[in-house]
């Protein structure tokens, strides 16, 4: 497939996922309501390992499908892309985690960038209680060594996902 480049998502969970149901994604998320993926396998596996505990049901699952991430740079569907820790991006990750409801807070079908982990979410606690100013939280954040993770929030994007 010349001009393509498959690259393998993992997803961890605390069950087999062969069909996407973004219903089940939950609120206050770093990029919003929807199915997250990850490049990284450690990652994946962690969070299947953390989802499992949480539930207290099921056993840690990674879960794999294969993306063509070219659609990334085409016009086929709206996506965004955080490739280093900013202001836009720490703004964008406050509006996703401060709505608590059904419908999105951006337009975009995928976003790709940075995971705001625990230790940002102490950060993004620090900054939504007026404990740190915006400079500050984004010169905090050049001492944190990013994981990327890839937001899939429409059945067009999905429809991009194959499992394994």
């Amino acid at each position: 497939m010349e001009g393509h480049c498959m690259i393998k998502l993992y997803h961890g969970s605390n069950v087999n996922i062969d069909s996407i149901d973004l219903s089940k994604g939950h609120k206050g998320k770093d990029f919003g309501k929807g199915f997250y993926l990850s490049e990284n396998i450690e990652q994946a596996t962690a969070m299947a390992k953390l989802v499992t505990a949480r539930i207290g049901d099921g056993v840690p699952t990674l879960n794999v499908f294969m993306f063509d991430d070219t659609v990334l740079g085409e016009n086929t569907l709206k996506v965004k892309t955080f490739t280093s820790y900013s202001e836009e991006w720490a703004q964008f990750v406050l509006l996703n985690r401060q709505n608590k409801t059904d419908e999105q807070v951006h337009e975009y079908d995928i976003v790709y960038g940075l995971i705001a982990d625990d230790r940002l979410g102490y950060q993004i606690h620090n900054l939504m209680k007026g404990l740190r100013t915006m400079d500050e939280f984004v010169q905090a954040l050049q001492y944190i060594h990013p994981t990327f993770q890839y937001f899939f929030g429409t059945e067009r994007a999905i429809a991009y996902l194959k499992k394994v």
